[in-house]
């Protein structure tokens, strides 16, 4: 065997390979991060735009600063672990958009297609009957 700790053949068959990260890319994670951060706070500080527009932006950026610390601070890239990680990480998300969907769905159809209920007399036609 050899003394190289980087010789690929010392390792069992079996043995996953974790990706190497260096410095530049923390240091590149980092400041993304602080960037996605830092915009959204001016926004909401600002107020330059509506909350709809600022509550729109500020999901798109945090979608955007997930995807920064997984690649990044977690590295999950398709080579990272033969690619299962980031499979994993397809699926739960299909799962869960599609309970998310779902669940929504079936909350307003049950609100839209629900009997009316009678009005209850108030206090003040109560009175008068009696």
């Amino acid at each position: 065997m050899s003394a190289d700790p980087h010789n690929h053949a010392a390792h069992g068959p079996h043995e996953i390979e974790m990706p190497h990260a260096t410095m530049r890319d923390y240091v590149i994670g980092f400041v993304l991060s602080v960037i996605l951060t830092a915009i959204p706070f001016w926004l909401v500080m600002t107020m330059p735009l509506s909350a709809g527009a600022t509550g729109a932006i500020i999901m798109g950026f945090a979608v955007v600063q997930i995807v920064v610390h997984m690649v990044f601070f977690l590295h999950m890239t398709p080579k990272a672990e033969g690619g299962w990680s980031l499979t994993s990480l397809i699926f739960t998300v299909i799962v869960v958009v599609i309970m998310l969907a779902g669940s929504l769905w079936v909350m307003h159809h049950l609100n839209t297609n629900m009997m009316p209920m009678p009005h209850e007399p108030t206090s003040q036609t109560a009175g008068q009957a009696l």
